[in-house]
């Protein structure tokens, strides 16, 4: 499954457990298709950073099973696969526009 987070400023998609597991953190239940409202982003994006300072740079799977595949497959934090939405929120923020979110290939999302 694929999640889109969608504003008037843009528009990012992350992989569903990823994207659950960001939506949990900026405070929301995880439910997906969700929103956050302009007004609330400034506290979701707080509550998003404290979480992620938590977990810090750990990779979001778990390491490969051979040497070899672990040579040639970086591993990637939550806080680097958080990157894209943290700038759309911010950037949702400053625009006061909200932030919407839906499972992939399940309907347009409208303003």
């Amino acid at each position: 499954m694929l999640v889109t987070f969608e504003s008037e400023v843009g528009r990012v998609t992350l992989f569903g457990d990823i994207a659950v597991q960001l939506i949990r953190m900026m405070g929301r239940t995880g439910a997906v298709p969700g929103a956050v409202l302009a007004a609330e982003i400034p506290e979701a994006l707080s509550k998003l950073r404290e979480g992620l300072q938590t977990v810090g740079d750990r990779a979001t799977e778990p390491p490969p099973e051979n040497d070899e595949e672990a040579e040639t497959k970086p591993a990637v934090s939550l806080r680097q696969r958080a990157l894209p939405l943290i700038k759309l929120l911010e950037d949702a923020s400053r625009e006061g526009s909200d932030v919407m979110w839906e499972q992939l290939g399940s309907g347009p999302l409208h303003f």
